[in-house]
Order: structure tokens, then sequence, then C-alpha cells
């Protein structure tokens, strides 16, 4: 295949992928002017139009999907080999992306990155942390955190933290003018302060169990939030009663600047766990992040 043919299929990959002429641009390391002029010139030679271009976005065509198709896994696996030579170095090197939430980011996996980065200068991390689910292969993350129980069959797991509890809290100012609850359905007369998550397509509803009996329970109140960390500002300035993983308010718990309610009614769930596509070949510097992140009771 002459040059001029694999240059343009690497730049019609990037453009139709990140559907952005501008990213893909960046990518490549060209202007986007210069893209442009490629792409054209690619969808003239074939005589198809390769990508519908609006003033506010660009994707592939019909034609654009099905060549983004055949191509696709040929040029992935030359950059899975590609990669795969990094085990031929002395030192393992390469970049990794992740992504995660905020809690796990803190509690897991940066105490474990802080341990790991000054040994290996030459491996390098990106992580993005969201409050929704990614998805890692569209987003072309090499993987990501998630509660055990929310992983795709299809991902390989790897348990990286301890098992978890939820903690319903409230500071005792707040609790000095109001009935601690004493049942979920107690929250009906308390303030809470909810979480919104993009992916689950509203307000997240608090989860409870007892003696074997499930309850979930959308609560109301004057703040909706979609971090943990400004959650738990309004609980320990007395806005209401905030639901947070336990581990995170442990401190203000044991500090008396929280008070803790409907503790038995919080019992342990799978806790947090990397996940990658089980068809992802593991070079020398993500089995040593696996490693270091590895969960050892």
């Amino acid at each position: 295949m002459a040059r001029r043919n694999i240059n343009s299929l690497l730049a019609f990959r990037a453009v139709a992928e990140e559907r952005s002429f501008t990213r893909a641009a960046a990518q490549v390391g060209v202007s986007p002017s210069a893209l442009s002029h490629t792409i054209r010139a690619l969808e003239e030679r074939l005589g198809l139009r390769l990508l519908t271009r609006t003033t506010r976005s660009v994707a592939p065509s019909e034609a654009g999907e099905r060549l983004l198709g055949a191509i696709g896994p040929h040029f992935d696996g030359i950059e899975a080999e590609l990669a795969a030579l990094s085990e031929l170095r002395d030192k393992p090197a390469g970049s990794i992306r992740i992504t995660t939430g905020v809690h796990a980011a803190q509690a897991i996996v940066w105490p474990a990155l802080a341990r790991l980065l000054p040994v290996y200068p030459d491996i390098e991390v990106e992580l993005s942390v969201h409050s929704g689910f990614i998805d890692i292969v569209e987003e072309r993350f090499d993987a990501g955190v998630r509660l055990g129980e929310t992983i795709a069959q299809d991902m390989v797991a790897v348990r990286i933290g301890p098992d978890m509890r939820m903690a319903a809290v409230a500071s005792p100012a707040y609790f000095s003018a109001r009935k601690p609850p004493r049942t979920p359905q107690d929250l009906a007369l308390h303030n809470c302060i909810n979480l919104r998550f993009p992916t689950r397509g509203g307000l997240y509803a608090w989860e409870f169990e007892k003696a074997g009996r499930a309850l979930n329970v959308r609560v109301e109140g004057q703040f909706v939030v979609n971090d943990i960390a400004l959650a738990l500002q309004a609980a320990l300035d007395s806005l209401g009663i905030a639901y947070l993983p336990e581990d995170y308010v442990r401190t203000e718990i044991e500090g008396r600047r929280l008070t803790r309610v409907l503790d038995s009614w919080c019992p342990p769930f799978p806790g947090y766990h990397l996940y990658y596509p089980s068809r992802r070949h593991q070079s020398p510097a993500f089995t040593l992040l696996v490693e270091a992140l590895r969960y050892r009771s």
C-alpha cells in the first residue's frame, strides 16, 4: 500500500474516532486545515463521502463506519505489537490512562501511584476523575475503577480495595433540633443532601438492607451535588443528612463532628475493582500498575 494511503487512513481513523478535526489534528500532529485536505483527497480517490460534516460536529457516514470497522482492528493490532516491544527495555515504560471516581482516586488509586511512580520514572499515568461511568473502550482508557457489583462480565476485574459500607451522617447541631431517623422511612422527615450521578439518569437512591430486606429510598432536600466532598461539607455545615462511604467520613464521626444514624441498615458490599478488556495486551508497565493496586487483605 502506498505510504500516502496509510497516512490518509490514519488521518481518517483519528477524525472518525475523535469526532473532531481539531482534536484529531492535535493527535496526529498537523493543522486542522491540512487534516481536512487529507480527508477530502481520500474521499475523492475512493469516490465516497466518508465523513458527514456540520458546523458543530463531524461523524462517519455509512461508508465511513464500514471503513473504520475494517481498518481499526488492524491498526490496533499494530499498536499493540509496538507496545509489546517495550518488554525488551531494561525498565518498564509507557503511558497508562485510567478513569475513576473521586473517592477511589483519593482513597486507593493515588496512594498506590505515589509509591509506584517514583520507582519507575519511565511510566506515565493519566488519571481522569469522573462522577459517572465511562465506556473505557470507546474513550480509549486502559482501565477503569468501579464497585465490584457494577462491572460488565466481559471485563477482567481485579479487586483493589476492601468491602465497603455506606454511612448516613449529619452534624450534632442538625440533630439538636430534629429527632434522628430510626428507619430509612424516617428520612422523609429530614433535609437530605442528594447526589446526582450522570449515568444513573437521576438522583442516587439511598440503598439500605437489614435482615435480608433491601430498601431503596429516594430522599428529598434543599441541596443536590455531584461531588462527595461538597456533600460532606454540607453535612458538616449542618444543612442535613448525607449518605457517604464509611471510610470517607470515619474521621469526622470519631471526632464527633458528625453523628451516624441507621448504622444497622448499612451492610458491607463489594468494594472497588480495577477493570479492563479481557483482550487487552498487558505491557510490563500495566502489569506493575495492576500489582501495585491489587488488594491484599
